[in-house]
């Protein structure tokens, strides 16, 4: 901890003297999900709990392995040892009739929040769905040909909601709304069985309220585990949703392919492009804001030199005064920078090297400045829309691509809960018309039977 006089020691990098890239590739490595990094505390628990030193990857393997083969009783265990909470089989999964008191004892105003912020998400998810497609054409033999694709909701999918450290009604909102848009019939909920997951009253409201009835207390490994697999009375999902720790990424990772997984999830990072427009106090509650879920990565990139001291000054300051202060400036001391770039030009060009997960574009003209970007989770345009507001009520979901996986990664939505099929029908001139072409093609790669499957439907007369 820091004391009261001493000042913030966060990395300052000015591109016309020293190289940028280099502290954005460490900060890179840093944010990634590597598996391989334990804490000395994480070490002793560890042999506590298996016996012998293993690192977090190989902790989950275990895992996964026992609730693949054990079912039920491996999370339960696993329940019991890692979360310090021994339940039942009957206890696991959240009764209705605690879903009715959660919703009772709800504060009303909580509840309208819940219904307005469902609602916009709503809204914007349901602009974003594609349509299914039907193309018909003729050949040039008088053949027809009608080719389409079509959209189908997945079966059923899971959802990680975190609840370690805080309650967190508005991962729920952010996944479970989209793939109700998407049509999306079964969710079932895995939550940790702390006061603030699978015990809380306001999550556990809000569930009610959006009709998510499938609620189990259990997290970590083993509840990725057994989404990912099934146990008794749990059927296997087609896709696992959400954010965690390091064991729930590194598990989700595990899984993928037998599920699908929406990405693995690092630290929150925002990074805020900003020129002499902006203000530094606004900036440094952006930085703040990410840096406190600790760890976090909070980046100011901009060409306007005195921005730099400004925001480190606001920075002292707030830190001063917020609730998790010191959590925030540790992060922002590790995983944080303060870049002055020569130009606009050559800031888009860090910021897009960075590809964060959050982008504050605070500049005189934003939407000039956003067509020079190509790498965000989400892009925050203006003075007046802080990240919170897509953290929370926006309606773009809050599930975003971290760890410089923007490049290439999206935001979660309802299209991601979608399935999507080609369909493809000839008729038997539009077969004759293209039956050259395919012939020579599969002459070409040497699998005559693919040739033979259209030769046969042409022929007029068969033995």
């Amino acid at each position: 901890m820091k004391s009261p006089g001493e000042s913030l020691n966060i990395p300052t990098i000015d591109c016309g003297k020293q190289d940028a890239r280099q502290l954005i590739d460490s900060l890179r490595g840093k944010l990634g999900i590597r598996g391989d990094i334990v804490s000395e505390s994480g070490r002793q628990r560890t042999l506590e709990l298996f016996g012998e030193a293993l690192s977090p990857q190989q902790v989950v393997e275990r895992i996964c392995g026992e609730v693949r083969r054990r079912g039920l009783q491996a999370v339960l265990d696993y329940g019991a040892r890692l979360d310090r909470k021994t339940l039942s089989a009957g206890e696991l999964r959240v009764s209705p009739t605690e879903f009715r008191a959660a919703r009772q004892q709800a504060r009303p105003e909580y509840l309208r929040v819940i219904e307005r912020v469902a609602s916009n998400i709503r809204e914007f998810q349901s602009a974003i769905l594609p349509k299914d497609v039907e193309l018909r054409k003729s050949t040039s033999g008088g053949g027809t040909i009608e080719l389409g694709q079509r959209y189908r909701p997945m079966r059923r999918i899971g959802i990680c909601v975190p609840g370690g450290a805080a309650a967190y009604p508005s991962t729920l909102l952010m996944t479970a709304v989209p793939a109700q848009v998407a049509g999306v019939r079964e969710i079932a909920v895995m939550v940790p069985p702390t006061p603030f997951g699978g015990f809380n009253a306001d999550l556990l409201a809000a569930c009610d309220l959006l009709g998510v009835h499938e609620v189990y207390r259990t997290g970590g490994a083993q509840g990725v585990a057994a989404l990912a697999y099934g146990t008794e009375g749990t059927p296997r999902v087609d896709k696992i949703v959400g954010p965690g720790n390091l064991f729930v990424a590194l598990a989700k990772r595990w899984v993928f392919g037998e599920v699908d997984i929406d990405s693995i999830a690092g630290p929150s990072e925002v990074v805020v492009l900003a020129d002499d427009s902006a203000h530094p106090e606004f900036i440094a509650s952006d930085l703040i804001s990410q840096a406190e879920h600790s760890p976090g990565s909070g980046v100011l990139i901009t060409w306007h030199a005195p921005l730099l001291e400004q925001v480190r000054q606001a920075l002292e300051r707030q830190l001063g005064v917020v609730d998790r202060g010191d959590l925030a400036r540790s992060s922002l001391e590790e995983y944080g920078a303060l870049i002055l770039a020569r130009n606009e030009a050559e800031a888009t060009e860090l910021t897009d090297l960075f590809a964060p997960e959050h982008l504050h574009i605070s500049t005189r003209f934003p939407r000039e400045t956003v067509e020079n970007v190509q790498n965000a989770g989400a892009i925050f345009l203006g003075h007046h829309t802080p990240v919170a507001l897509g953290d929370y009520v926006a309606g773009p979901s809050h599930v975003l691509p971290t760890g410089g996986t923007a490049r290439f990664a999206n935001g979660l939505c309802a299209t991601d809960f979608l399935k999507r099929s080609s369909l493809i029908s000839y008729d038997q001139g539009a077969l004759r018309d293209t039956a050259d072409d395919v012939r020579l093609l599969a002459q070409t790669e040497g699998l005559t039977a693919h040739a033979a499957s259209v030769d046969i439907r042409l022929e007029t007369r068969r033995s």
